[in-house]
């Protein structure tokens, strides 16, 4: 079937994007679903620092590539092994499909899935090969989902149904923006009660750290960015103090839980400093390849304090989103705020300015 979506033609072309159009938002052809595989009609789609570094080179990824990695939509199709997900659901897209069966899958989300992993870095699908195209040239996957489009191909293991009460645009954070950063507090930082907890970096994923943290009340949540319209929005959203990377610095404030969402290899620093003695630091963001930080080793031990990395939050999916959907139902996750704009498909190249620019939050393409 021919589908409208986003396909990033090259890495790396200047800024601004609305000019240099890295996106070319164009018809494409896509194929039916194999075996294990669902057509979904996406309904709503986030832009993420993910998408951004693909464009510009700080993950290398084969191109052309449809990009979009945080989606949601509805059934269309299911291929001839899916049976436990029915036409006309509403399903989140999640970016690492789980095999269930290798290694790392069996470590309760703490392990990326080593076969989902191979298929994201090689632009196929997980149960192999590609199902975009143009012009009879193969066009790659985007982390298993290509959400910037009108339709997607995608693999059983890498959605999860939710109910129709939950809008398309709640659904689609769910996906990144919310698995990542409430993971990385819930799974990987198991905070415990009276607990401190501070976000370094309050982009998307940061801020949904954010709001899970503030939903558990457990203790104080701290806010930490370099500008000045995150922090008033983090105090709305129930922080109860907030600090400049400067201002940390000088405070002396420190917490039993650091999350590191920037993606930044000082912030990573900063993160690592604000822990308290016997506290953990957890680090979501993927700064460049190339970064490199400098901390203390005296300091993790004569303070007995953990660093952990964690990718996707830690999460298993099946298990994490309707979590978060029943927080959201009971009023105390509002995920609506993490929505900075709503933008159609063709506004893609301009948006990812303002991604760049570190003012977004979400900015969330919706579809007819």
């Amino acid at each position: 079937m021919k589908i409208r979506g986003a396909v990033l033609e090259e890495i790396g072309r200047a800024t601004p994007y609305a000019s240099s159009l890295p996106l070319s938002v164009c018809e494409v052809e896509l194929g039916e679903p194999a075996a294990h595989e669902l057509l979904v009609r996406i309904e709503a789609a986030g832009l993420c620092h993910s998408d951004l570094s693909v464009l510009d080179g700080n993950r290398v990824r084969p191109v052309p590539m449809l990009l979009g990695h945080e989606a949601a939509g509805r059934v269309e199709q299911v291929g001839s092994a899916v049976s436990d997900v029915q036409v006309g659901e509403r399903v989140v897209m999640t970016f690492l499909p789980r095999c269930g069966e290798c290694a790392a899958c069996r470590t309760d989300g703490r392990l990326p899935c080593i076969p989902g992993s191979v298929a994201n870095t090689a632009g196929e699908m997980l149960d192999g090969g590609r199902r975009l195209s143009r012009g009879g040239a193969e066009i790659q996957h985007h982390l298993g989902v290509s959400g910037f489009a009108t339709h997607a191909i995608v693999d059983r293991r890498s959605v999860v149904p939710v109910p129709d009460d939950v809008p398309p645009e709640i659904a689609a954070v769910l996906g990144c923006a919310v698995l990542t950063g409430g993971g990385a507090v819930l799974n990987a930082g198991r905070p415990g009660h009276g607990d401190s907890i501070l976000v370094v970096g309050l982009g998307g994923v940061g801020m949904a750290a954010l709001l899970v943290a503030v939903s558990l009340g457990l203790g104080e949540v701290i806010g930490v960015d370099a500008l000045t319209e995150k922090l008033s929005a983090a105090g709305e959203f129930g922080a109860t103090q907030v600090y400049s990377p400067a201002e940390l610095a000088d405070s002396g404030v420190r917490a039993d839980l650091v999350i590191e969402a920037a993606g930044n290899a000082r912030a990573f620093e900063a993160a690592v400093a604000a822990t308290a003695p016997g506290g953990t630091t957890v680090t979501v963001g993927l700064p460049a390849p190339y970064a490199r930080s400098e901390i203390s080793p005296l300091g993790l031990v004569g303070e007995a304090r953990t660093i952990i990395g964690s990718y996707l939050g830690s999460a298993v999916p099946s298990r994490d989103i309707p979590r978060y959907v029943q927080l959201w139902r009971e009023g105390r996750l509002p995920l609506e705020r993490l929505i900075s704009a709503r933008i159609g498909l063709d506004d893609v190249n301009a948006a990812m300015d303002e991604l760049a620019t570190g003012h977004a939050l979400r900015q969330v393409i919706v579809f007819d």
